[in-house]
């Protein structure tokens, strides 16, 4: 995963210390000493997140994001607010004007990664959305821009499982005042529960007792309910190693304990808005775009739609010196089944394909008919090796059965 990050913080050694960690992760850093060159770069480059320091002289970080925030050209970007202040106040203020994350100084490098790594995601689901209407714009209607500014972080589902009742209890009692929450003492009951509760995001705590909480993790992420669902874990200070496992296997975010309120109610709502992002991109082809852009028969977007985009997204990637893939699909012995069975059941093997390429792609990823039996799947920030690792799954998925 690769972005372009602002570092904004007027001490140079401060600068130097975050650039070094996140350059060695192969990000692309910049750096501004003041808010007033933050808001400017921001302003005329595309940055994908933002490391705000709170204090600065002139303008301070709560001023910067919140002028950030109210400027559509630049909303969407998520910032994260790094402070020594650890006042409850303080946090409240950051979510006021829209902060998206806190960190603490001395930083963590763990909690670095993890709260970049998981805004960068959310930045690359609202891009991939805004440039869909933008798209759609020039062909057919305006409505997945619209649907995308009216998603709000209220009301969300979340699914709790603590085998600690009380302890359970008292983190979701810091949630429902904005949310619906459902504590789960029995982890084994956590896949029945997920495949039937139609939530938005797991909460899972690092002590289950005699339960793994990764495999509980893992085991959800098998469900074609879990395979996007964002999850937190709630660890120890002990449990460190095992956070970073679990961030490999795909885990979205965590919290250490003791859980602070207000840092909970802003990783919660992060999460939310990146799942409702997502869903709203899987059904955009439904719901924002008109007949014009999408193939009546697989219901995927059509050639005159994939020839509009991939300029767009290609434009892009050459722009910021971003990888880019495309996936062509070429469906063998199609003719035959035509041939031998009649074109309805032809016509019912093409819908058939085109099901099971939405659901082993990504929910960046763009999959068209390209036509006839062929098809094309637009990837972006997807190198050679993540681009053959899906086209694997696609395959599997397709000989499977």
């Amino acid at each position: 995963m690769t972005a372009r990050v602002l570092i904004v913080d007027d001490i140079p050694t401060n600068v130097r210390l975050l650039e070094a960690r996140l350059t060695a992760e192969y990000f692309e850093v910049l750096t501004a000493s003041s808010g007033r060159e933050a808001l400017a770069i921001c302003d005329r480059t595309e940055v994908d997140i933002v490391l705000l320091d709170v204090m600065m002289p002139e303008m301070d970080g709560f001023e910067v994001c919140q002028r950030l925030k109210s400027s559509t050209r630049t909303q969407h970007i998520p910032v994260v607010m790094v402070t020594a202040l650890d006042q409850p106040s303080d946090r409240v203020r950051g979510l006021e004007v829209g902060a998206d994350d806190f960190l603490t100084k001395p930083v963590d490098d763990v909690q670095l990664m993890a709260r970049v790594k998981s805004l960068v995601r959310l930045k690359a689901l609202t891009d991939e959305l805004r440039a869909r209407a933008q798209t759609g714009q020039q062909i057919a209607a305006e409505d997945a821009l619209r649907a995308m500014d009216s998603i709000t972080t209220e009301g969300g589902r979340i699914l709790l499982i603590d085998t600690d009742a009380r302890q359970g209890e008292r983190i979701a009692g810091y949630l429902r005042e904005h949310h619906e929450v459902d504590v789960l003492i029995n982890p084994g009951d956590a896949v029945l529960s997920l495949a039937t509760g139609g939530y938005e995001l797991v909460l899972v705590s690092m002590s289950l007792g005699d339960f793994d909480p990764l495999r509980i993790c893992s085991q959800m992420r098998t469900l074609e309910q879990g395979r996007t669902l964002p999850i937190i874990l709630i660890a120890e200070d002990a449990d460190r190693n095992r956070v970073v496992r679990g961030l490999d296997l795909g885990v979205n975010d965590f919290i250490m304990r003791p859980v602070e309120r207000n840092e909970l109610s802003a990783r919660v709502r992060t999460q939310i808005r990146r799942q409702r992002y997502a869903v709203e991109l899987r059904e955009s082809v439904n719901h924002t775009l008109a007949l014009a852009v999408t193939d009546e028969l697989t219901g995927l977007y059509n050639r005159r739609y994939f020839d509009r985009h991939l300029a767009l997204l290609l434009g892009k990637a050459q722009e910021q010196s971003r990888d880019m893939a495309v996936m062509l699909i070429d469906m063998d012995y199609f003719k035959a089944v035509n041939d031998t069975h009649g074109h309805d059941i032809g016509d019912a093997v093409l819908r058939e394909f085109a099901l099971r390429l939405r659901r082993n792609i990504r929910g960046v990823d763009l999959a068209c008919r390209f036509g006839g039996e062929e098809f094309v799947v637009l990837m972006p920030d997807t190198d050679y090796r993540q681009a053959q690792g899906v086209a694997e799954r696609v395959r599997q998925a397709v000989a499977e059965r």
